[in-house]
Formats: C-alpha cells, sequence, structure tokens
C-alpha cells in the first residue's frame, strides 16, 4: 500500500505541474505572437524627375490629414523613392505623398489652391476637389508585410 500511495502522490503532483507548464508555454506563445510587429512599403513609381525628394505620411483613421504615425522622406532613383515604415502594429492605415521639388519640406500651391507639385495616397485615391479620403485611401495591415505602390 505505501508504493501505490506514493506512485498515487506523484501521479497526482504530476498532472497539475504538467498543465500549469503547458498553459504557461500557450500563454507565451500567444503573447508573442500578438508582438509581432509588421512593415509596409510603400513606393512611388512615376516620379517625374529625380530632383528633390519625395515625402511620406502614414496615417490612422483618428489622426488622418493632421499629424501622421510615421513620416519619412526618400531620394528618388530612375523615377521611383521608396520608404519602408517599420514595428507597425496591425490596423487599418493611409498614406499620403508629394513630390517636394525644391526640398522646402512643404507641399507648394498656386494661390488658387492648386497644388504645384505632384502627390499621390494609397489605393491611388484621388479626389477632384483635394485630397482623397481616409476611407478611400485606407488599407489593413495584418499578420503579413504590405508592399504598395502608389502612383501621382
Amino acid at each position: 500500500m505505501h508504493i501505490c500511495t506514493s506512485i498515487n502522490l506523484k501521479t497526482n503532483f504530476m498532472k497539475p505541474v504538467t498543465t500549469f507548464f503547458i498553459v504557461t508555454f500557450l500563454l507565451m506563445v500567444n503573447v508573442l505572437k500578438a508582438q509581432e510587429k509588421q512593415t509596409i512599403t510603400a513606393t512611388v513609381v512615376n516620379v517625374t524627375t529625380n530632383t528633390g525628394k519625395v515625402g511620406f505620411a502614414l496615417y490612422d483613421k483618428t489622426s488622418f490629414m493632421k499629424r501622421p504615425i510615421k513620416a519619412k522622406k526618400s531620394e528618388i532613383i530612375n523615377g521611383k523613392s521608396t520608404v519602408i515604415f517599420k514595428n507597425l502594429e496591425k490596423g487599418t492605415y493611409a498614406i499620403l505623398c508629394y513630390h517636394d521639388k525644391n526640398g522646402n519640406n512643404k507641399m507648394d500651391f498656386e494661390p488658387s489652391g492648386i497644388p504645384l507639385e505632384d502627390y499621390g495616397a494609397s489605393n491611388n485615391a484621388s479626389s477632384p476637389y483635394g485630397p482623397p479620403s481616409f476611407n478611400d485611401a485606407k488599407f489593413i495591415l495584418t499578420d503579413k508585410n504590405v508592399p504598395l505602390d502608389i502612383r501621382f
């Protein structure tokens, strides 16, 4: 009886310990998976000249047309300009970009309000009366990196 009691105690002790380690391991895997960050690679593919730089701004719905989540500038090589936004959470985003031909770090306009410099948006969204809406330019970043080609 003593040997059986000892085996039962070991078995009764090991089941909860094993279960604890399995549950802990699964929780750690889920936490690590949730912390995985993604990237967005945005390329303007039809810049008309290699002069200046292209400015890119990454937005979510609440920051759209206000203050970008991230912003970058990139040189133009052979009519293309590319930036990579790294370490992003899953979510819905939009990108606006413009060709800063004269290097003054802002988009230039005619007195009437018409842009003097080329511009574009994710989804190649456009509007005849101003910048595109967030809904037209939005895209979803899930568990895969997103490449975007934007045309001015």
